[in-house]
């Protein structure tokens, strides 16, 4: 078995300059001590899903934290070095799913490309189905309130038709249309042609047609249009958060103000009277926290005419931080940086609207691409009596997930919700992100309040 907890922990900057190298304790020497060899792997258990690139995350039988459907936890103290994808440069990639199993033994040269160790199997797996199925949650009941977030991965108007009826199907039929939603990555109507076109009215109206036509409700949407080419993500693209709502069940948004993309939100009134300068607002979007990401959008609400209020989130990416088995050890994590001063942003916002009213109802919702264990999400709960409940940390460990990486099962995804809430349920809805045909990279998640 190769070492599963430890990837590396006696180098100090580049592993090939320093430190003791310990096959027996460290993942990187253990892989990189048989780099150029016909290596076989016992019982591979898939962890990832075939990617497009024809690579298969997979671990020995009896690895690490796995979750109830097959994957393998990423925690603070492990990113589980026994992880290895199988790469399709000597025969065909299987097309396997988390969960299924490939057979006794994967015989092939282990190799290593773009910060990871790869075996390129001889002969094709033989794949063993572990009857993945995608999730489906419970209906909200009436009087409880249903809140998702769902990054729907650059989408817009010209992607085929079937990408918008597979996700209307994935909101209606596995999340059971909630009231609300918080979607990400929301293009353009021309999608990635750098035109200078920012709307995306088109983009929502197909989605929500879409949705209506797959038997569910017909939402309403909430959005700003951003600056062209501000907001980073895909060239062209002119990614943003948005609001989704029903208001059948008794959700109406409180509609305030025109702010644009660079009108910033402020907290008005106390107590009964807390509201928003414009509703909705982008969180303080001038800070220079925000460059070439998208910045929060605010909104406030009325539930059978209760007030509450709504952030969308779509912190900055990882791009840029060191691969988990690169040539710098400890790898460094640049991206922490910008998130932790987003979530500080998002923080003091929280802090102005409970300080108006500890009693307001307030949820932060979205792709905060950190983890749920993280200094970014640290920052957004706070402390004290204005803390917010973090909800993937209210599932068990081997639940925490809403993305698959590399093999590894780790939440970007996340809920908070402040203390007035009476009760609070959650759920990661998994349709998506351990599957290698799916709508999105990103599993949606629904929280259920009450009042």
């Amino acid at each position: 078995m190769p070492p599963a907890n430890v990837i590396e922990d006696d180098a100090t900057g580049s592993v090939e300059s320093s430190g003791t190298f310990d096959p027996a304790t460290d993942g990187i020497d253990f892989w990189e001590s048989m780099e150029g060899m016909r290596v076989s792997v016992a019982a591979p258990q898939v962890v990832g899903p075939t990617n497009t690139y024809g690579e298969t995350a997979v671990v020995p039988d009896g690895s690490g934290l796995r979750t109830p459907r097959g994957g393998i936890l990423v925690s603070a103290t492990d990113s589980n070095p026994e992880r290895v994808l199988l790469d399709d440069v000597l025969s065909k990639a299987p097309s396997a799913v988390v969960g299924d199993t490939l057979g006794a033994q994967v015989t092939g040269v282990l190799d290593y490309s773009f910060g990871n160790f790869k075996l390129l199997p001889s002969t094709t797996p033989v794949v063993t189905p572990g009857g993945l199925t995608a999730e489906q949650t419970t209906a909200a009941p009436a009087g409880t309130l249903a809140a998702a977030t769902f990054n729907v991965e650059n989408l817009d108007p010209t992607d085929p038709q079937s990408k918008f009826d597979g996700l209307a199907a994935q909101v209606v039929g596995n999340l059971r249309s909630p009231d609300l939603i918080a979607v990400e990555e929301i293009q353009d109507n021309d999608g990635a042609a750098n035109s200078g076109v920012v709307s995306a009215s088109t983009t929502y109206s197909k989605l929500i047609a879409a949705i209506t036509a797959a038997g569910g409700p017909s939402y309403q949407y909430r959005q700003i249009d951003p600056t062209d080419g501000a907001d980073g993500g895909e060239p062209g693209g002119n990614i943003r958060v948005a609001f989704l709502f029903r208001t059948d069940r008794g959700l109406a948004f409180v509609d305030r103000g025109t702010a644009t993309a660079t009108t910033a939100v402020s907290v008005t009134g106390s107590g009964a009277t807390t509201a928003l300068s414009v509703s909705p607002g982008r969180i303080d979007p001038g800070n220079a926290a925000w460059a070439s990401t998208r910045k929060p959008l605010a909104g406030e609400f009325t539930w059978n005419g209760l007030k509450f209020f709504a952030v969308a989130n779509h912190f900055s990416s990882k791009g840029g931080d060191d691969p988990l088995f690169g040539v710098k050890q400890p790898p460094t994590r640049s991206s922490e940086t910008k998130r932790h001063q987003q979530a500080q942003i998002v923080r003091t916002f929280t802090d102005q609207l409970l300080a108006a009213d500890p009693n307001a109802r307030l949820l932060l919702l979205g792709d905060f691409n950190d983890f749920e264990f993280s200094q970014t999400a640290d920052i957004l709960v706070g402390s004290g009596a204005t803390a917010l409940t973090s909800m993937p940390r209210t599932l068990p460990a081997n639940e925490r997930y809403s993305y698959v990486y590399e093999g590894n099962s780790q939440v970007l995804d996340q809920v908070l919700v402040s203390p007035a809430w009476a009760t609070k349920a959650y759920d990661v809805v998994h349709i998506n992100a351990e599957f290698s045909t799916r709508q999105s990279d990103h599993d949606p998640s629904v929280a259920r309040l009450t009042w």
